[in-house]
């Protein structure tokens, strides 16, 4: 895991390479610590940088920029490679045998010569995004992985005279020549997703690398994309060699699959642990590691006092029974406020998922002891974890046969008595016992109830503003994955379409840049292992009934996923309603962050910054204060954009 960045130079104007790249590199020091390095070619125009979190190969054997063996390719390259040591051995079939040292970085750049750039790629198991010069052609090719565990911003900046890329936005905004024209376009797209979707930044003319794409750009600046793994094409399944009417053998082929990824991902050269929150999740991460292990593993889980978001003692459960070396630590309104500052540093754009404090912490945690964690991300969307997809299954054909107007009657009626109060009278009746948090769930689901379509139903589901335009001045949604741009899904479920929609944009844009982030700004890698893309396209095959299945009267998310954890961890210790990796946000906004939060949703801030109307947000800020609704999620939108902007005013004074 490290930082990389750089800039490829077509004007005539001459600019210091490396007194830019230097800068642009030293920006990203908490990626990678460890070393640091850049190269140019002044006479191209191009430059490279690389900071670096040394895991494989601590020697200088793997330090970076590196040349492949002929010098044909620089890279700089952050991510891991897991299976770079089979690579390793087809490169010597085929005759290559001088060998450096042992990092993955070598291994690509021998393939680079050997299969060429996207050959090597598609032979890669792993997380990854990286930059490589071709001496010979003189082109520049950016990279991501299949899925979008690593990040890389892109951007032309003096009138297209210059491309800046970077792990993060802050190598850019380094950069002397970097305009930092916010969009209020992409602004409207984090008021709807709490985060602003890829290709999209809140910088105009800044860009993401969306995940399973390579960039080519030659030196005339014209620029060459290919996608080279789609998730959407795994719409279109080929059956495996497996018998579906058998479903033990279904649980020992999901079981061995597993095995192999997180056994690859326990290669390292440093101390490593595993995030666990006691759900199905990471407690199969956990479980799989353990029994992989000849010492027990480290383990890191964090808990609140309110015991409606709290897993800690699940965890802590967990992980007795599977005998790790466990850590935990319980979290307080205080030791939330002193991170909240610093979010907009870590993020760099506005990012608004509140469980990134969390994440944050639990990462700071395990670093004391570690330099890798593993986590359980990516198990919701590929077997059918969220809440959504069991309230789809269970209730849309019922509901929507009820006539539209009084669906309508029925959402409003739900809405209009507020979250703590549905939690009271789920108490009352025992209900409290199937969700945590019935209030907030019922909320969500009277937003479906009041739509005409599914599809509606899940947009307004993974909106936080139905309507950006009416509180962002100025702005129009560009399109998305989840608009315009949709991707053609046919033969697949109402339940099928959201995990796939969920697994092309809110888990690469939200989940995994949440997690990406939160570990990097105190070094530590992370890595997941339901996200190799094995892994997927095998989950993929499974059919749906393995992972939402009816029995026992109910419908059971993750079916296939429990019963491989059941063969390690007693059913006793997981069966309970799902939390989520959340905070308690919405109670600490009316106690100890009201202050806080009533300065940046003041109406004269409001006001004079520009950005939003003033009315509807100060409606909800009063609304929610008073209990008359629960609009956390939407007031933290706004709270985490001013908070940026605050920071971004003073970093331009």
């Amino acid at each position: 895991m490290c930082g990389i960045t750089g800039l490829l130079h077509l004007g005539t104007n001459a600019i210091d390479i490396d007194s830019q790249i230097k800068k642009m590199t030293e920006s990203l020091s908490h990626r990678g610590p460890d070393s640091s390095g850049n190269w140019s070619d002044l006479n191209m125009g191009v430059g490279l940088g690389h900071s670096r979190l040394a895991i494989l190969d601590l020697s200088t054997h793997g330090a970076q920029p590196m040349f492949s063996d002929s010098g044909r390719y620089i890279i700089s390259y952050n991510g891991e490679i897991y299976n770079h040591n089979d690579l390793r051995l087809e490169l010597e079939s085929q005759g290559l045998s001088k060998w450096n040292g042992h990092s993955d970085t070598e291994t690509l750049l021998a393939g680079f010569e050997y299969f060429g750039i996207e050959e090597t790629i598609k032979k890669c198991v792993g997380m990854f995004a990286f930059a490589v010069w071709d001496k010979t052609d003189h082109s520049l090719t950016l990279a991501r992985d299949r899925i979008g565990e690593k990040p890389l911003y892109y951007g032309w900046q003096s009138n297209n005279s210059l491309l800046l890329f970077g792990s993060e936005l802050k190598a850019l905004k380094a950069n002397t020549f970097f305009n930092s024209e916010i969009s209020r376009d992409s602004l409207g797209l984090f008021m709807r997703h709490n985060n602003i979707p890829c290709p999209h930044t809140i910088y105009n003319n800044v860009y993401k690398l969306a995940p399973g794409h390579i960039l080519k750009i030659n030196r005339k600046g014209e620029e060459f994309i290919t996608q080279y793994w789609s998730g959407e094409s795994l719409a279109n399944r080929s059956n495996l060699s497996i018998d579906f009417s058998n479903s033990q053998e279904v649980i020992n082929g999901l079981d061995s699959v597993l095995r192999k990824s997180i056994k690859r991902q326990m290669i390292s050269d440093v101390p490593l642990g595993t995030f666990l929150s006691g759900g199905i999740d990471s407690s199969t991460i956990t479980a799989l590691m353990q029994v992989q292990s000849g010492v027990p593993i480290k383990s890191y889980s964090i808990g609140f006092d309110e015991e409606s978001y709290n897993e800690a003692h699940y965890a802590k459960e967990v992980a007795n029974h599977l005998g790790t070396d466990h850590s935990e630590i319980y979290l307080t309104p205080n030791e939330i406020m002193s991170v909240i500052p610093n979010l907009p540093l870590i993020y760099d754009e506005p990012f608004a998922d509140s469980s990134q404090i969390p994440t944050y912490l639990v990462s700071q945690l395990a670093k004391t002891k570690v330099k890798v964690a593993l986590s359980g991300d990516g198990g919701d969307e590929i077997f059918g974890g969220y809440n959504r997809y069991h309230f789809t299954a269970t209730m849309w054909d019922k509901l929507s046969k009820v006539p539209f107007p009084i669906r309508n009657i029925m959402s409003w009626l739900a809405m209009k008595i507020s979250p703590s109060s549905w939690n009271r009278l789920a108490s009352y009746v025992g209900a409290s016992k199937l969700f945590a948090d019935m209030g907030t769930k019922i909320y969500k689901g009277s937003q479906v109830m009041g739509s005409r379509s599914i599809e509606e139903g899940y947009m307004r589901l993974v909106s936080h503003w139905d309507d950006p335009a009416a509180v962002v001045k100025n702005s129009i949604e560009p399109p998305t994955l989840l608009t315009g741009n949709r991707p053609k899904l046919e033969g697949l479920s109402d339940v099928e379409t959201m995990m796939m929609l969920d697994m092309l944009t809110y888990l690469p844009d939200d989940i995994l840049t949440k997690v990406d982030r939160a570990g990097m700004a105190v070094s530590l890698e992370t890595r997941s292992p339901f996200l190799d893309h094995e892994v997927v396209e095998y989950a993929w095959n499974i059919p749906m009934d393995y992972k939402l299945r009816f029995e026992d009267n109910k419908y059971t998310t993750k079916w296939i996923l429990r019963q491989v954890l059941y063969q390690y961890v007693p059913k006793s210790l997981i069966e309970r309603p799902k939390v989520g990796f959340g905070l308690p946000i919405g109670i600490w906004l009316k106690g100890p962050l009201r202050d806080w939060a009533e300065d940046l949703l003041s109406e004269k801030r409001i006001i004079d910054d520009g950005y939003f109307y003033a009315e509807p947000i100060r409606r909800k800020w009063k609304e929610h204060t008073e209990g008359k609704g629960s609009w956390e999620h939407s007031l933290w939108n706004v709270l985490m954009f001013n908070a940026w902007l605050k920071e971004e005013n003073n970093l331009n004074e």
